[in-house]
Order: structure tokens, then C-alpha cells, then sequence
């Protein structure tokens, strides 16, 4: 998975490449044929659009044979009263669950170019597209900010909160799986004949952080080179993407935190659980608390500084996946960050302190894994 994600995205870039220097054949468009009756006198012009051709008929008899004959796909029927009430009747042979686009764009285009037509084409272009926003966001100075956001600014965060998720549960993982196979195979008396099991626990946590960690580096690096070669060659809604210059640091220490306080957590798991699979079971609950901002997500786009959002950021294990993803939509205050991160290191600590004596007490225990009671009084006598 270290390898695949940039061998991927230059695979990718390549192929794209490769594709765009093909000459491709151009397909010939079948055209549509459409009637139409006039019953206002006005629309006789603008009859050839993209992918349609409408066909004027005197009267509804006669479009009617034609469509029953197959001349014609479908005909409409624009009553005298059209100026007034905007209805136009269409009549076909298909059974549908909708008008098609196509046929809809060219009928629309159809009439409002001959309403339009004494118009001057700057108006006609104007009723046809009379809004293009272009929105400038302003910093606290009233200068135009470098990071103007959107949804461009977004897509990487959001990506990266994916890439974040998979690396801290894959680390973390892999750490439980271990520890279950050990304690199976009685692996783990012969590991703890030559070391304590505070130092097998400091071992795995940190050994399976420090791959992770590199995983999460070279992510990131990949994602730096190759957005710009992206941008170069593909363009279009690559060019808006943006790197926040506080994702990389913040990513790299909401993984090492998050990755912590989640191998803390499977490490207890992994003590009391008596075979890998029980193990997994167990896991998953946690598993599904770290997604919970997930569920949340399209909540937090449209509101990434609601209270919902905040609380997500400040409970320890919802933390790393909704701050990397507020980055992209909002300025998420300094503030907040440091409570969170204050929270995310209590929360690692008083979990090593019980999850050391949980390791110590249950590593070697075989047989039925202990009632909460049993590890309640471990943990308290020590």
C-alpha cells in the first residue's frame, strides 16, 4: 500500500497521456428529429440544434402521422397561450422516466432564441448565462488570501483524512493482529523470557509507528510531486486543487498522535482477547468510533465551524480525521488545535498507564478472556 498509492497516481498521469496523444476518430452524432406546431407564429427560426433537428408542421394531425410513421421521434405542441403560461406539450411513442437532457437543452435553446431574436446577441448571451460568480476571499488585512478554499482546497484534505484513516487502523492493526497470533502460538513466553512486558509494548507501539509514519511521509511526498506534474498535464480541475501548507504538519502529528492513542487501545484489546479473531471482533467497536466523523460528513462541509464540528475536534478519537478535513473548508482556530492536541496526549497517556497493566496482567492468559470486573481489579491492584 506504501508503493501502490504513488505508483498509482503516476500510472495515472501517464496513462492520461498516452490517451490525450491518441487521435481519436470523431463519432458521428445521430440527430434527433423533432416536430413541433406553432400555434403562436413566432418560431420559425434557430431550428438546427446540437444533436436535434426540429421540423415545423401546420398542424397537430400531421405531426401526429409523421410520428406514427417514424419520421420524427416525438413532436410538440406550443398553444396560443404560451407567452402567458410557458406550457408546451410533448407527445412520443417511448415510455420514459424523463424528458432526455439533450432533447430539453434543445428545445429550451430553441424557444429562447426566438423570443430573443430582435434581441442583441450580447442580451441573447446574457439571458442564456446571466450568472458566473467569481467569489474572492479577502484576508484580515483586506488583501486577496493566498488560500481562496473551494472545493479545489477541499479535495485534498478530504483524500488525505482517507489515506490518514487507513494508515493509523492499518499500523494499529497489525499491532493487535500480532499480539492475538503470539499469545495463540505461545510465541509470548518466549518473548517475555527476554524482555519485560512494558518494553514488548513500547517495542510494538513504536516499531509499528515508525512504518507508519513512513507510509504517511511518502504520501504526502507523493502527493506534493505529483499534483504540480497533474496540474501541468491534465489541467482543468487539477489546477485548482490545493496543498493547505498546515496539512503537512498538522497530518504527520495527528498521525503519530491518533496512531498512539489507537495502538494503546488495540494493545489492551490484545491482552485481554484470548485469539486474534476475538481480537478483531473487540476492535471493531473503536474502529467504528473513529469513523464517526465520516457519518458526519456532509454535516461538517456545510458547517465546518458548527458545535458538532468543534466537539468532533476535541474528543480524542474523532480528532485526527475531522481537523485534516476542516482544514480544506475553514480556518479552524488555533485554539481549538491546541485543546485538541493537549486532549489527544492526556488521552495517550492515562491509556498507556491502564493499557501497561492490562498488557502485564492478562498477556499470558489463556482460556476465557476476563470479565470487566476481572480487569477493572487489575487495573486498580497493578
Amino acid at each position: 500500500m506504501t508503493l501502490a498509492f504513488p505508483l498509482l497516481a503516476l500510472l495515472g498521469i501517464g496513462i492520461y497521456q498516452i490517451v490525450s496523444n491518441i487521435t481519436m476518430p470523431t463519432p458521428v452524432t445521430e440527430i434527433t428529429k423533432v416536430g413541433f406546431v406553432d400555434n403562436v407564429g413566432r418560431f420559425d427560426g434557430y431550428t438546427k440544434q446540437p444533436g436535434v433537428e426540429l421540423i415545423s408542421y401546420a398542424t397537430e394531425d400531421t405531426a401526429k402521422t409523421a410520428l406514427l410513421n417514424k419520421t420524427i421521434k416525438e413532436y410538440l405542441v406550443i398553444p396560443p397561450d404560451y407567452l402567458a403560461t410557458g406550457l408546451v406539450a410533448r407527445y412520443t411513442l417511448e415510455r420514459e422516466m424523463e424528458t432526455p437532457e439533450q432533447v430539453w437543452v434543445a428545445v429550451r435553446n430553441f424557444l429562447l432564441e426566438n423570443l430573443l431574436e430582435e434581441q442583441t446577441p450580447e442580451i441573447k448571451q446574457r439571458v442564456e448565462a446571466p450568472l458566473a460568480f467569481a467569489s474572492v476571499r479577502l484576508n484580515e488585512e483586506g488583501k486577496v488570501s493566498e488560500d481562496q478554499g473551494g472545493f479545489g482546497a477541499f479535495v485534498i484534505p478530504y483524500l488525505f483524512s482517507i489515506l490518514l484513516l487507513m494508515s493509523i487502523f492499518t499500523s494499529s492493526g497489525f499491532l493487535l493482529q500480532g499480539l492475538g497470533e503470539e499469545k495463540q502460538n505461545r510465541i509470548m513466553e518466549i518473548l517475555l523470557s527476554s524482555v519485560s512486558a512494558r518494553q514488548l509494548l513500547t517495542g510494538k507501539v513504536l516499531g509499528l509507528g515508525a512504518a507508519g509514519l513512513l507510509q504517511m511521509v511518502i504520501w504526502m511526498a507523493t502527493i506534493g510531486l505529483m499534483l504540480p506534474l497533474a496540474s501541468d498535464i491534465i489541467g482543468g480541475f487539477f489546477s485548482t486543487l490545493q496543498v493547505p501548507p498546515s496539512l503537512l504538519i498538522l497530518g504527520i502529528i495527528y498521525f503519530i498522535l491518533g496512531y498512539l492513542l489507537f495502538a494503546t487501545i488495540m494493545a489492551g484489546v490484545g491482552s485481554v482477547s484470548t485469539t486474534p479473531q476475538e481480537g478483531q471482533q473487540l476492535s471493531t467497536i473503536f474502529t467504528m468510533v473513529g469513523t464517526v466523523p465520516f457519518w458526519f460528513m456532509w454535516f461538517i462541509i456545510e458547517n465546518p465551524n458548527h458545535i458538532l464540528s468543534q466537539v468532533f475536534t476535541l474528543i480524542p478519537v474523532t480528532a485526527p480525521i475531522t481537523v485534516i478535513v476542516r482544514l480544506g473548508l475553514a480556518e479552524v482556530p488555533i485554539w481549538e488545535l491546541v485543546v485538541s492536541i493537549i486532549l489527544l496526549i492526556a488521552s495517550i497517556i492515562g491509556l498507556l498507564y491502564i493499557a501497561a497493566k492490562v498488557f502485564r496482567a492478562f498477556l499470558l492468559m489463556y482460556g476465557k478472556r476476563p470479565a470487566m470486573g476481572q480487569i477493572f481489579k487489575a487495573i486498580k491492584e497493578a
